[in-house]
C-alpha cells in the first residue's frame, strides 16, 4: 500500500463550510490527503518556511491576507495555490498568480482532480520542486504591449531628479501618455513639482495592486497631471521609513500596472542596488526593493553625475554597481549634468569614464552632456524645462531603443510555443 498522499495546508475564515468538509474527508479517508489547518497567514508562512514538503495551499478567497506575496511565498516553497471562491467576486485568483480555483461547493472529485493536475503527492517526507503559477493574462495586458521604461539614478547632488523630469518632458512630445514615478527613499519630486497634496502616492498605488489588478483608469487617478510638461506624476514615499510596508510582489505588480497604462514610464530612483547576494542582508535588499525593481525593469538606465574629480569618481562607482547588478551595458547611458562647454574638457571626461569602467563592460554608451541651466525657477513656477536639458536625454533614450528594442517584462507565466520550434524526439535520441 502506497504511503504517498497529498499534504494540503488550509486557510479560511471562521465557519467556512468547505473548511470543515475537507477536514472530514481527510479524516474519513475519502481522499488521500492530510489536511493541515491554519488560523492565520502568519502561520501559513511559518509552515512554508519549516522545510516540510506540502502539496498545495487551499485558501478561501475571502481571506483578507490573500495577496500576491502570500501566493508567491507558497509557490516558492514548492506548493501549488488553489483559491476557493468566496462567492463575493472580489478576488481574481489567476490575477494573483494562483494555480487554480474551486467553486465554494466543490465535491471530493473536483478537489482530487485539481490536486492531481496542479500539485504533487508527498511521500517519505521528500522535498518537491517549486511549481510555477499559471497566471492567465487578460486580453488587454498581453506581454509585449507594455510601455518603454527608463530608470534615472545617480549619487546625491548630481541632479538625477531634474534629469528624470527633463526626460519625462522630452518623451511627452512624441507619446500620448507619460508618467514620472518617484521611487527614491527620500522622495523629493513632490517638492520639485510644488505638489499641494501628499496623497495618493506610491504607497496607495502599491496597496491597490496587493490583491487585485486595478483598471487603467484607477491607476491614472493616483497620479497628478503636470499640465505644462504634459506628463503625470506619481508621488513617492511620505517618509523614508515607509519602505517597510512595500511588499515586493505587490510593488512589482504596481510597476507593471504603470507600464501597461502609459506609453512611457520614467522612474526616478536611488543608485543603491545592494541586495542579499552582495551584503548578506535580507533587510537591505527589501529596503532597496524600489531601486532594484526599477533598474531591473528598465529598458534604458541613465546614470547621472557631475564633472570634476569627485563627480567622475561617483559616477563611475554608480556605473560599476549597476553593471555588477546585471544591467546590460548597451542599455546604460552615463549623463554628465552641468557639463563644461569646452569640447576638450568634455573629451577628457569621456576618456576618464571609459578608462575607469571595467574592461569587461566596454559596451557602455558615450556620455550625454547636459549644459548648466538654472532649473530652480522653472521648478518653482511649474514651467517647462529648457529644451537643452530635455532633448539630449530623450534622444539618447530613443537611440538605445532603436538599437535594442524594449524588452517584455520578465515573468514566470507559461508562454505559447509554436509547434515544431523545440525540435523532435528523434533529434534528442540521436544526440
Amino acid at each position: 500500500m502506497t504511503t504517498n498522499r497529498f499534504v494540503v495546508v488550509g486557510l479560511a475564515p471562521p465557519r467556512a463550510p468547505w473548511f470543515a468538509q475537507v477536514a472530514q474527508w481527510a479524516t474519513a479517508g475519502t481522499l488521500p490527503l492530510d489536511f493541515v489547518k491554519c488560523l492565520s497567514a502568519e502561520e501559513v508562512r511559518a509552515r512554508m518556511a519549516s522545510g516540510r514538503a506540502f502539496s498545495a495551499l487551499l485558501i478561501d478567497g475571502a481571506v483578507s491576507a490573500l495577496d500576491r506575496d502570500l501566493v508567491d511565498t507558497a509557490q516558492r516553497s514548492g506548493c501549488a495555490v488553489v483559491i476557493v471562491e468566496s462567492g463575493r467576486g472580489v478576488r481574481d485568483g489567476r490575477a494573483l498568480g494562483a494555480d487554480a480555483d474551486l467553486p465554494p461547493d466543490f465535491d471530493p472529485r473536483q478537489l482530487l482532480d485539481t490536486l492531481s493536475f496542479h500539485s504533487r503527492v508527498v511521500g517519505n517526507g521528500s522535498a518537491i520542486g517549486p511549481l510555477g503559477g499559471e497566471d492567465n493574462i487578460d486580453g488587454d495586458e498581453v506581454p509585449g504591449t507594455t510601455a518603454a521604461v527608463a530608470a534615472v539614478c545617480g549619487p546625491g547632488g548630481a541632479g538625477s531628479s531634474t534629469v528624470a523630469m527633463a526626460l519625462a518632458q522630452g518623451l511627452a512630445v512624441g507619446r500620448r501618455r507619460v508618467v514620472l514615478a518617484d521611487l527614491c527613499l527620500n522622495a523629493e519630486l513632490g517638492m520639485l513639482h510644488d505638489a499641494c497634496d501628499v496623497v495618493p502616492g506610491l504607497q496607495e498605488l502599491v496597496e491597490a495592486h496587493r490583491a487585485v489588478r486595478p483598471p487603467a483608469a484607477e491607476i491614472r487617478s493616483m497620479a497628478f497631471a503636470i499640465t505644462e510638461r504634459r506628463y503625470d506624476l506619481v508621488l513617492g514615499l511620505r517618509r523614508a521609513r515607509a519602505w517597510a510596508g512595500l511588499r515586493p510582489r505587490a510593488f512589482a505588480a504596481a510597476l507593471e500596472g504603470l507600464a501597461t497604462t502609459y506609453d512611457a514610464v520614467v522612474f526616478d530612483t536611488d543608485a543603491d542596488v545592494e541586495g542579499e547576494a552582495e551584503g548578506g542582508s535580507v533587510d537591505v535588499e527589501e529596503r532597496n526593493v524600489m531601486a532594484r525593481s526599477a533598474v531591473s525593469r528598465a529598458d534604458v538606465v541613465f546614470a547621472v553625475g557631475v564633472p570634476g574629480l569627485k563627480g567622475v569618481h561617483s559616477l563611475v562607482r554608480v556605473i560599476t554597481d549597476l553593471l555588477a547588478f546585471g544591467v546590460d551595458g548597451r542599455r546604460l547611458v552615463p549623463v554628465v549634468n552641468r557639463a563644461p562647454r569646452s569640447a576638450r574638457m568634455r573629451a577628457d571626461i569621456s576618456a576618464a569614464i571609459t578608462a575607469l569602467i571595467p574592461p569587461a563592460h566596454l559596451g557602455v554608451a558615450v556620455p550625454v552632456f547636459l549644459p548648466e541651466r538654472h532649473a530652480d525657477e522653472a521648478q518653482r513656477d511649474g514651467a517647462r524645462l529648457a529644451a537643452s536639458l530635455c532633448e539630449p536625454v530623450a534622444g539618447a533614450f530613443s537611440a538605445v531603443l532603436d538599437r535594442h528594442p524594449a524588452r517584455a517584462p520578465a515573468c514566470a507565466e507559461p508562454v505559447p510555443v509554436v509547434p515544431g520550434t523545440l525540435g523532435q524526439w528523434g533529434e534528442e535520441a540521436a544526440s
